[in-house]
């Protein structure tokens, strides 16, 4: 039971101050949880307590008004209970999905759908359809388990955790090198797909299965392998540690709202490897706190460093893109009036995918790419529902396997790229030039590059040094054909951005 508020907790519009001694807490706005944290994790020491800064994930939603409650998870205590105006923009906040489902920030500091928001009947539908994956995996010969969330809501009661928002799973693999896991990854992949299954890359070792449910939307299921090297176990998403092979097989059972699922061998111990020696504890604040040495680890082996497509993915499902014009910007015409009449066009980096759109509509061949799910599920719906072909496909430039092999498959296409450069670091920006030798064609590049004004995505996009840049594409092996430096426009389209504009020859023919 919830007591009156003994110490009031200031809110605002920055963000929130609790009492020092305060354990998890959990918001809420207008009766709906959103947010749990952990002020001695998420905030900074203040004379009140602790000041927590409202998280990254809220900002695109945080306009308009709320009932905003502030309460300890454990003790009930009400810190705060007050109307707050966010701005003057009017209306209530409304922290919901384009389907209208609540979201709420999950544990990697991202947005999602949580169990708690979800009916008894969605919940079924995914738990079957999760199991069906399951055997669907044992079947192609791997020991596969539940894990994470899932797996600790079966041990611990029966029933899925409510401040949980997907499921996951995991198999052992045989294999101790990590080229052998990679290679036993991808051939699951390929099962899967060929029993109808939709699937996502994610890494060389996980990647994501699409279970459609009845009322049209999608869940994705994580398949992480888990592999030894040495006498140190690894597992995705970026667990390392000591577990051993008895721990995990052979499999056990555990129930889950009446769905059997296999388990680790002692799910107890795996419990205690991912969350610690209090995983019975109920935390909703609770963050994985893996060891770095073991993500490097994992990082070198499995995937390239993409520390942007997740800040990405949360750019591109927050309100903030749909104000992206789909129309297609000044760039394309700038390039549509330059660029060869036969040659297919690959749109690196295609965002909403309506520079896509802008190609298409001129009967070009039109190939889209982007780092982000959610991107690429834009640039599929505006193409979809335009009448337009769309093949859009996941391009990692940090993956050098992935940029080499799509870089054979676009020979003689043209390269397209709008505010790319200047979104990547400077390894994908190497790649980027790798992938354009191996096309071997034209390539027309726009990014920011003046100091005048940043470009609008805070924390993604930086301005370049144009002279830099040109003189990287030239030492890849390019022909400069024209460069153009102007006040271009933003994301958005708002003019005043110094932006250049670059065309490039990456033919193999042409005079040195």
């Amino acid at each position: 039971m919830t007591t009156a508020p003994a110490r009031a907790a200031p809110v605002g519009a920055a963000g929130l101050v609790v009492p020092a001694d305060s354990g998890v807490v959990t918001v809420t706005f207008d009766g709906r949880r959103v947010w749990s944290l952990r002020p001695d994790l998420d905030g900074e020491r203040v004379a009140a307590g602790w000041f927590v800064p409202w998280p990254p994930a809220l900002a695109s939603y945080l306009h308009g008004s709320t009932r905003v409650r502030v309460e300890g998870f454990d003790d009930g205590r009400t810190y705060a209970e007050e109307e707050l105006a966010f701005d003057d923009r009017g209306g209530r906040v409304r922290v919901v999905d384009r389907r209208n489902n609540p979201l709420v920030v999950n544990k990697v500091g991202t947005l999602s759908r949580a169990f708690d928001a979800t009916d008894e009947t969605t919940r079924h539908e995914i738990l079957t359809g999760t199991a069906r994956i399951l055997a669907d995996l044992h079947d192609a010969g791997v020991p596969a388990y539940l894990c994470y969330g899932a797996l600790l809501g079966a041990v611990r009661d029966g029933q899925v955790i409510g401040h949980d928002c997907d499921t996951d799973l995991c198999y052992l693999s045989d294999h101790r090198e990590p080229v052998d896991v990679i290679a036993e990854s991808y051939r699951l992949e390929r099962v899967l797909r060929t029993r109808g299954w939709t699937t996502t890359r994610m890494s060389g070792a996980d990647f994501k299965v699409r279970l459609v449910l009845s009322d049209g939307r999608s869940e994705q299921v994580d398949v992480f392998a888990a592999f030894h090297v040495g006498h140190r176990f690894f597992q995705l998403g970026n667990r390392s540690g000591a577990l051993t092979r008895e721990d995990i097989v052979p499999t056990s059972t555990v129930e889950l709202e009446g769905v059997t699922f296999p388990a680790p061998a002692r799910p107890e111990r795996m419990l205690e490897f991912l969350y610690g020696p209090r995983w019975r504890m109920p935390d909703p604040s609770f963050r994985y706190d893996d060891p770095v040495d073991g993500v490097r680890r994992l990082d070198g082996w499995l995937r390239g460093f993409r520390s942007e497509q997740p800040r990405w993915n949360r750019y591109w499902a927050s309100p903030d893109a749909r104000s992206v014009p789909h129309r297609g910007s000044s760039f394309a015409r700038w390039v549509d009036a330059r660029m060869s009449l036969v040659r297919p066009v690959a749109d690196l980096g295609c965002g909403n995918g309506r520079d896509s759109w802008f190609f298409a509509k001129r009967r070009r061949d039109v190939r889209s790419f982007d780092c982000s799910p959610e991107a690429r599920v834009r640039t599929r719906r505006l193409l979809r529902r335009k009448g337009a072909p769309h093949d859009v496909r996941r391009l990692q430039l940090n993956e050098l396997r992935t940029v080499l092999t799509e870089g054979l498959l676009l020979r003689g296409s043209t390269l397209y790229a709008r505010q790319l450069l200047d979104s990547v670091d400077d390894e994908a920006r190497r790649n980027l030039w790798r992938l354009a030798r191996l096309a071997g064609g034209e390539a027309f590049v726009e990014f920011a590059s003046g100091r005048a004004r940043p470009p609008d995505v805070p924390g993604l996009q930086r301005a370049l040094a144009a002279d830099t840049v040109v003189a990287e594409a030239l030492a890849a092996g390019a022909r400069l054909l024209e460069r153009e430096d102007i006040d271009g426009t933003d994301l958005n389209d708002r003019p005043g951005l110094p932006v250049t504009r670059l065309h490039l020859d990456f033919a193999e023919d042409h005079d040195e």
